[in-house]
């Protein structure tokens, strides 16, 4: 939450505006934290002194190995997040991670964000929004496949070897991807990519933020006894992800491939165009429009 506050700003207009509800699941024992208006089944345990927020609690409801964002709590979208021994991060991880989770936040809370999901026209009435996970993309498709692997091979070298004429490369293959998809599932693609994919990056972006402001985290968190720096983390991250980017197989992986495709673009945006940014939300869904060709 300090982290947020004090840098989110830096990285998205109005992040740190959104408000950070956090549910947190524990084996027995769901806490509430930071949310305006707890449902009647939350217990109030008090006012937190570090958090500076009440805390409420009630018996564990969802899996302590949660991580994800929804309107969990009387509408309000809330981080639903295990801890680190059940969700199986380390402490440094887990704190990226809920990061992640508070930039689902910041997207719910766009006013126009559920209308222009609305409008993708994907959910085949569905009204659960799990057709977000289950949507019928062309994962086992060879000819899909055959493109997806081209286009990941020039994302990757775009990327870590840079140049023009991988660049070329990389918007020709795109290209070719997004022509031999439907249009539906071309607007699948992209919404993965813009929803999920350049949230992992912000994961990232987050940490060359507080490494470039020499963020100090606190003693008692640097005392854990898995914590990892921010810079030592950045780097596995950033060598997990593109590797992850190349070896995973769309047929097998299906839609986390979308994860790593819109971290490694989300680097390449930031080369492209510094203020990209600014069009996130006034411009849905196709990153495309965000690059200066």
């Amino acid at each position: 939450m300090t982290i947020s506050a004090q840098f989110g700003d830096k990285l998205f207009q109005g992040f740190s505006t959104v408000p950070f509800a956090i549910l947190l699941v524990t084996d027995s024992t769901e806490f509430l934290i930071n949310h305006p208006n707890p449902s009647s089944d939350f217990k109030l345990l008090g006012m937190d002194e570090i958090l500076k927020t009440n805390i409420y609690y009630r018996k564990t409801q969802f899996s302590p190995k949660i991580l994800a964002t929804f309107p969990a709590v009387n509408g309000l979208s809330c981080s639903v997040v295990g801890t680190p021994e059940n969700t199986n991060t380390n402490s440094t991880e887990w704190v990226v991670f809920l990061l992640h989770e508070h930039f689902h936040q910041y997207q719910n809370a766009d006013p126009e964000y559920f209308n222009s999901v609305d409008d993708l026209d994907l959910s085949n009435g569905d009204q659960t929004g799990s057709w977000m996970l289950n949507y019928p993309f062309p994962y086992d498709s060879v000819p899909v496949m055959e493109k997806y692997e081209s286009f990941t091979q020039a994302l990757y070298k775009a990327v870590t070897q840079g140049g023009r004429s991988n660049l070329k490369k990389y918007f020709a293959a795109r290209r070719k991807l997004r022509d031999i998809l439907s249009e539906a599932d071309y607007r699948y693609l992209s919404f993965q990519i813009w929803q999920e994919g350049l949230a992992r990056y912000t994961e990232y972006n987050f940490l060359e933020l507080l490494i470039h402001e020499n963020y100090s985290p606190s003693k008692e968190m640097m005392a854990l006894p898995d914590f990892i720096s921010f810079s030592e983390y950045k780097s596995k991250m950033y060598q997990n992800d593109m590797d992850n980017l190349l070896q995973n197989k769309l047929d097998e992986t299906k839609r986390v491939c979308f994860y790593y495709v819109g971290f490694a673009e989300g680097v390449l945006l930031d080369r492209l165009n510094q203020s990209w940014r600014e069009k996130y939300l006034t411009d849905k869904f196709y990153i495309e429009h965000y690059s200066k060709e």
